[in-house]
């Protein structure tokens, strides 16, 4: 098969060149209350490991912006100070708060282009594994995922390394495509956990895939391969001790757990991230007005909660409270539903049984999860891609995922300047790669459901209209009086996508 054009490599050369004209995008406001990104966040780790010895890096607090990644995190901002203050060390002075020269600029956005080499190499990967009749398929999806708007508003504008880390997942993933590597997909994604702990929502799908492809034999889940269950927990040790191993000589690790784990925050991040809660939260809304006429009592002291927009506890005016236990409960039950079919009793699960399982364990826990953010939402998008061009049921699934997911990006960059960038580009890479998608998947052998088809075109066509009122139409009206509002409507109208979509593949999974 001839070389297809363009290929990944052409486009990662591309899309470099355009990030590094975003190197001047918004950063933060002079008034913190208004809003951030996470450019200051990262720079001042960088200070935290470079000035600090390691026995201090997760007590240090002289900004808000504290350390609350993983060990291999730390160490990855740690090599990264010794370059950065070759740069500008003013870069690494912890109280150089809302330091922003222009050397600290093009040193942090560059670090962000180089390290997302790595998704670069795992999706070239992914397309070198993927069997000749399907690799312009794989390649299509690979392309759509290395231009993808929610990286470059979460990575290259609002600043994070969540490309560098989604090419470790992606490596991981395509690691389990073949059953002599397997081993080496559960240690690289166990070394990813060490990066950032959010992935641990994936992690259930891990455990249960390779126990029944790995650890178990093929033939029985009664046989244990006990060979295979040594150099596993051997190889997991080995990485944890690497990561928390000096931490718990320190007697630290209740102190991690307290950064990493921060369940003093409320339901709900920043604005609703648009899963259940978001729903829930809307429901609250409407109910404070409706409860006069229907008698019920409204919590007066709860009115602002879930309109404030910042992080802290939620509480509700009508609706009961939701609990972090109620969270769990809720995630671990839908969860489960997908891993009991990945955990056959006869036969090692397929990749694709797979791929699907880490999708909806990721669905399960944005949905349902507590303080989620709206970022997550790409821990669904990224390995949903992978297969969503298996056939015309998955496309039809991951449809409203695509446009929900990267609509909710949008209040995460609120200036002018940023408005034509984000808009323009998500709807060019929508219709590009919508339409690419429709031409490439094949037609299922299953019977497509009707109505789902109809939501996702119905629900795509109301997606314009939504971005014009809540970026242009509600100023002209309102001004700055009821500034909550487009949050609430983009967060409600993305949530109803996530939860229409994650329905619709829950059936396609199943009925597989």
């Amino acid at each position: 098969m001839s070389e297809t054009y363009p290929s990944l490599g052409q486009c990662a050369l591309v899309a470099a060149a355009f990030k590094i004209l975003l190197f001047p995008a918004y950063r933060f406001e002079s008034d913190w209350s208004l809003g951030s990104t996470d450019f200051e966040v990262h720079r001042n780790w960088l200070a935290i490991t470079h000035s600090l010895p390691i026995s201090e890096w997760y007590y240090e607090k002289t900004s808000q912006w504290t350390l609350d990644y993983p060990p291999f995190f730390a160490y990855f901002e740690w090599v990264l100070a010794h370059i950065a203050r070759l740069a500008d060390p003013g870069i690494v002075r912890i109280f150089n708060l809302e330091y922003d020269s222009w050397q600290t600029v093009y040193f942090q956005r560059t670090t962000v282009i180089l390290t997302e080499l790595v998704l670069v190499y795992a999706l070239q990967c992914f397309i070198d594994s993927t069997p000749l009749a399907s690799r312009r398929a794989a390649q299509v999806a690979a392309l759509s995922i290395i231009l993808s708007p929610g990286l470059m508003i979460i990575d290259h504008i609002h600043f994070q390394y969540n490309g560098f880390m989604y090419g470790i997942l992606v490596w991981s993933l395509v690691l389990a495509r073949s059953r002599s590597t397997l081993l080496y997909s559960g240690l690289v994604f166990a070394a990813l956990l060490c990066f950032k702990h959010i992935y641990l929502y994936l992690a259930p799908a891990y455990f249960v895939f390779l126990l029944r492809a790995y650890c178990l034999s093929a033939k029985s889940v009664f046989r244990i391969r006990f060979l295979n269950c040594l150099k596993l927990g051997a190889g997991l040790a080995g990485i944890f001790a690497a990561a928390f191993g000096p931490f718990a000589a320190m007697g630290q690790i209740p102190q991690m757990l307290s950064r990493l784990f921060p369940f003093s925050r409320g339901l709900c991040h920043a604005y609703w991230a648009p899963n259940i809660w978001a729903l829930y939260s809307f429901a609250d809304r409407a109910l404070i007005h409706l409860a006069p006429r229907l008698g019920i009592e409204v919590n007066s002291e709860a009115l602002g909660s879930v309109t404030r927009g910042l992080v802290g506890d939620t509480a509700f005016a009508v609706l009961p409270d939701i609990s972090p236990r109620t969270c769990f409960i809720l995630t671990l039950f839908f969860q489960i539903l997908p891993l009991i079919k990945l955990f056959r009793w006869v036969g090692a699960p397929s990749w694709e049984d797979f791929i699907g399982a880490v999708t909806l364990c990721g669905y399960a826990s944005f949905l349902f999860g507590w303080h989620v953010h709206e970022k997550a939402i790409l821990l669904v998008i990224i390995p949903f891609s992978l297969i969503a061009l298996r056939d015309r049921r998955h496309f039809g699934a991951f449809r409203p995922l695509a446009v929900a997911g990267h609509v909710s990006l949008f209040p995460l960059l609120f200036t002018p300047a940023e408005f034509p960038i984000k808009t323009v580009y998500t709807i060019f890479w929508l219709v590009t790669f919508l339409m690419a998608f429709e031409h490439l998947a094949p037609a299922s052998n299953k019977p497509r459901v009707f109505l789902l088809d109809r939501f996702s075109t119905l629900y795509i066509a109301v997606s314009i209209p939504l971005i014009a009122y809540c970026s242009l139409v509600h100023q002209i009206i309102f001004g700055k009086s009821y500034e909550f509002l487009p949050l609430m409507f983009t967060s409600s109208y993305a949530a109803i996508g996530v939860v229409g979509s994650w329905v619709g593949y829950m059936v396609v999974y199943f009925t597989s």
